[in-house]
């Protein structure tokens, strides 16, 4: 019961009807349930979003130079937005896990989230081919798309400029812990900007960590100004 309502579940929110529906539960299966988890088809459905994303954005943006279109491209795929797709769709509610996982909700975390978005993606292309991974790419980040008129800059760089234009050295990023398990890793790094207090951020990876602390970082200067 519970695995046919979770290919009801993911052929509507795919827009695909599966021939072989296996690939689903795959796709949906955490590394700490029994069985073949969604780790290969995660593999490969990354691929496949770069592709796409690349090739749409590619289409899209004419005459933007490859430096902006490497911004949008790094934005559009990273693990916080593919996460967002995750939960938009409700993929939370669907992942297959062992009972240790579930009470520690990683189903909520954003790696995790991200993992399911692009085994998904993997399991469109391996089922369908490139087409129906490409219709539910397009459909699911049309908004985010719309929502950044101008290539989004990468909060490091920000941060770096920001530096640069008061005179002080370049920020400095330290890996201060890594925790979790292998299969779910967390990483804490801390900011650090000559003549202002350490800051810290947690990740699902380091550049994630580095990434979320130099935003962090940079809202505070905002706010602190208004």
């Amino acid at each position: 019961m519970i695995e046919s309502e979770a290919v009801a579940w993911a052929e509507a929110a795919l827009g695909h009807s599966f021939s072989d529906r296996s690939l689903i539960l795959t796709a949906l299966t955490h590394p700490s349930a029994p069985g073949r988890s969604y780790q290969r088809l995660e593999f490969l459905g990354d691929r496949v979003l770069g592709c796409v994303m690349a090739d749409w954005l590619f289409r899209r943006y004419p005459g933007e130079p490859e430096g902006d279109l490497a911004k949008r491209y790094a934005d559009l795929v990273r693990t916080e937005t593919c996460a967002e797709v995750a939960r938009a769709i409700a993929a939370y509610r669907h992942i297959r896990m062992a009972a240790s996982a579930a009470q520690s909700r990683v189903q909520h975390l954003d790696n995790v989230l991200a993992d399911v978005c692009e085994a998904l993606i993997g399991a469109l292309f391996r089922d369908g081919g490139l087409e129906p991974a490409r219709r539910f790419i397009e459909t699911q980040w049309q908004a985010m798309l719309e929502a950044a008129p101008e290539a989004p800059r990468h909060p490091k760089s920000a941060l770096q400029e920001w530096a640069q234009g008061r005179g002080l050295p370049i920020p400095h990023y330290a890996l201060v812990e890594r925790a979790g398990p292998d299969h779910m890793p967390t990483f804490t790094v801390e900011l650090s900007v000559r003549g202002l207090p350490p800051l810290r951020a947690t990740g699902a990876s380091k550049q994630d960590a580095e990434r979320a602390v130099a935003a962090a970082f940079l809202e505070q200067m905002k706010a602190g100004q208004q």
